[in-house]
């Protein structure tokens, strides 16, 4: 029978311009599992770690960039490994940033894109970063009165 893991975080990053911009990540040539492919920030939590602290680490280790704010979200993603027979729950949440910060790749990834709401979702594979990127346009970067209610305090998620 199939294990549920709740093992990986997904991280949708947003800037406001004069457009709000979300960022969108390439895999690099040398990665097993995807190459290639374009994604949102996405990683593991690490043992004795919250959810939104690996939110948190992994933005600043796969981007250089820091949060400005970071957001859960109402979604979560559901995905099946047929490399370790599981099925994965995945927390999205939301972070933002400054838009006059650089982004430094780690090596997990080779370019990188900013782009609006349209051609991020256009430029994603999986369904659920793709649902993940419409529902944080909606509930965080269009300042719905739930944003507040989501925002998660800095003392929080910094370690």
């Amino acid at each position: 029978m199939p294990a549920v893991n709740f093992e990986i975080v997904e991280v949708v990053i947003f800037r406001r311009t004069p457009s709000p911009e979300f960022l969108v990540l390439q895999r690099s040539d040398e990665e097993d599992i995807y190459p290639r492919l374009w994604q949102i920030v996405s990683g593991s939590i690490e043992r004795g770690e919250k959810a939104y602290q690996a939110a948190y680490r992994e933005v600043k280790e796969e981007t250089g960039l820091t949060p400005l704010a970071l957001y859960n979200t109402p979604i979560t993603n559901t995905f099946y490994f047929y490399t370790n027979d599981s099925v994965n729950l995945s927390p999205v949440f939301a972070a933002e940033v400054r838009p006059t910060d650089s982004v430094i790749l780690s090596s997990e990834h080779r370019e990188f894109r900013w782009l609006s709401r349209d051609d991020a979702v256009a430029l994603l594979v999986w369904p659920g970063q793709k649902n993940a990127v419409k529902i944080v346009n909606e509930y965080v970067v269009l300042d719905n009165p739930s944003k507040e209610f989501m925002k998660i305090p800095p003392e929080r998620f910094q370690r």
